[in-house]
């Protein structure tokens, strides 16, 4: 229950949601912070004015202090009519505005205090507003005070001329604290009006811009939902080219996607090629196979009826031997294909492609005396570091395929010969040729051409399988070229950076 209850939150919380929730955070966090400078710039600027409209009312305060009922006051031209109440008198000077407060402190006691109500009265400061007002009669620049019962004032001391007497005016921060708020208000109307119309735009613009997503996700369940276990199977589904362009994020994944299911198709292909191979194989060998062991059997039964006939048993039991070595042939013939393809090293030792050609076209003199055999040799001999058996198989086998199928009289002409990066291995014969549609699987196993090239002379259809095998096992390459009256198998080999010795050549000379 607590693990699929995190899994479950994952799904909810998608792409899409996680950009529209960054994209309004990120809106939100700029909102606020635009009101958050504006605010602080409004309010600095406000409490600006304030202290300059404080800075004239505290001096207008001191002008009209003393009062002319004190010792002191000696200019009439500042004589004014105060209105009862309490406070200082100067609290009535011209000029002061409602909602000022004033007050007298001497010796950090509040001597007289008062404030100016909305409609011009006068009235009195509470006990603690005034102690308030006596605590900062030593501090001569504007500070902010939350006096008592009246709210947040900007206030500021100044020396009267009397020495002893402190003069505090106050202004109320009250229209400053309302503009504050109404600004506050709209920039919160604002915001919000903001993030919902970045939630209508957001929704339509991620949801376009993840289409092409939703699309290349639709194409990866297609493909998932094909059966690509066994059998044929393609694979036609691909991402768009609209969304497979590579100029934007989308477009990559999709043609990324598109190269992905090209290389599980090529490889889906060559599974189906290499099973079918596989199958044609196994049925081929079985084929191969049952041959002579049918033979054999029907052999073996004649025996056992003609017991007492000994030329018939002798015949018989000749038979037996012969499909017994065609099938040793065959099955030896499939070992060493399986050695081959299951990359076990060769033996590696300089190996004289010369003495080997000799050897090899004299056994097919011998083998094939209606043949004409030619050889084609460079002056100094051709050395190659590789496995001197499998080599001469190599020649063994391509000599033997010229002489099965072709007729008498071919000439068949083996050349060696040397460039600077690799030897060269020619058998060439004027036969009848290979059939085009057959050249590109004439190195199959079991490979079959028509009847002009059929299998016989107790062919085992491997040979020139096994010729590509041990040239791939060198690091080599083998090509056939055939036409009606040509046909040329090329075998090209690394020198390897082997170089025979300078008494090897003088006794090959």
């Amino acid at each position: 229950m607590s693990s699929s209850r995190p899994a479950s939150l994952r799904r909810v919380w998608s792409l899409r949601l996680r950009l529209l929730a960054g994209q309004l955070i990120v809106l939100g966090l700029v909102c606020v912070g635009i009101a958050a400078v504006t605010e602080l710039s409004l309010n600095h600027h406000l409490v600006k004015q304030l202290d300059a409209q404080l800075g004239a009312a505290s001096y207008r305060s001191a002008l009209m202090y003393p009062e002319p009922n004190r010792p002191g006051w000696q200019h009439r031209e500042h004589s004014y009519y105060p209105r009862p109440g309490p406070g200082p008198r100067f609290l009535d000077a011209p000029g002061q505005p409602a909602g000022m407060v004033a007050a007298v402190t001497s010796d950090g006691k509040t001597v007289d205090a008062g404030y100016l109500t909305s409609d011009g009265g006068r009235a009195a400061l509470s006990d603690k507003a005034q102690a308030q007002l006596a605590s900062i009669s030593g501090s001569r620049t504007p500070m902010t005070l939350d006096l008592d019962g009246l709210g947040r004032y900007r206030v500021v001391a100044a020396s009267s001329r009397r020495g002893d007497d402190v003069i505090v005016t106050g202004l109320s921060m009250g229209d400053i604290d309302a503009t504050l708020l109404r600004m506050l208000v709209i920039f919160g109307i604002v915001t919000v009006v903001a993030l919902a119309a970045a939630t209508i735009a957001g929704v339509v613009i991620i949801r376009r811009a993840l289409a092409p997503l939703r699309r290349v996700a639709a194409t990866a369940r297609k493909v998932s939902d094909l059966p690509l276990a066994r059998g044929e199977v393609e694979l036609p589904v691909r991402v768009s080219e609209g969304d497979a362009n590579p100029s934007t994020e989308v477009g990559q994944l999709g043609s990324a996607l598109n190269r992905m299911l090209d290389h599980i198709a090529a490889a889906l292909e060559t599974r189906q090629a290499s099973e079918t191979r596989v199958r044609q194989f196994v049925a081929d060998a079985s084929h191969e196979l049952r041959t002579p062991l049918a033979a054999i059997r029907g052999y073996t039964e004649l025996t056992q009826r003609m017991g007492d006939d000994r030329e018939a048993v002798e015949h018989a039991m000749s038979r037996v031997a012969s499909e017994t070595e065609r099938m040793t042939r065959l099955v030896e013939d499939l070992l060493l294909l399986a050695r081959l393809d299951s990359g076990r090293p060769l033996e590696r030792e300089p190996v004289d492609l010369s003495l080997l050609a000799v050897d090899a076209v004299s056994d097919a003199h011998v083998a094939g005396p209606d043949h004409q055999w030619e050889l084609d040799l460079p002056e100094e001999p051709v050395v190659v570091t590789g496995d001197a058996a499998r080599l001469h198989q190599v020649l063994t086998n391509l000599l033997a395929n010229a002489r099965v199928h072709t007729g008498a009289g071919t000439v068949v002409t083996t050349r060696l010969s040397t460039d600077a990066t690799q030897n060269v291995l020619q058998v060439i014969d004027n036969g009848p040729g290979i059939p085009a549609t057959l050249q590109s699987e004439v190195f199959e196993r079991f490979a079959r051409g028509d009847t002009s090239r059929s299998r016989k002379g107790g062919s085992t259809g491997l040979g020139l399988a096994i010729v590509s095998a041990v040239v791939k096992a060198h690091n080599g390459t083998i090509t056939v070229d055939s036409s009606p009256g040509h046909t040329e198998f090329t075998v090209r080999l690394p020198l390897n950076g082997w170089q025979p010795p300078a008494a090897s050549s003088e006794s090959a000379s």
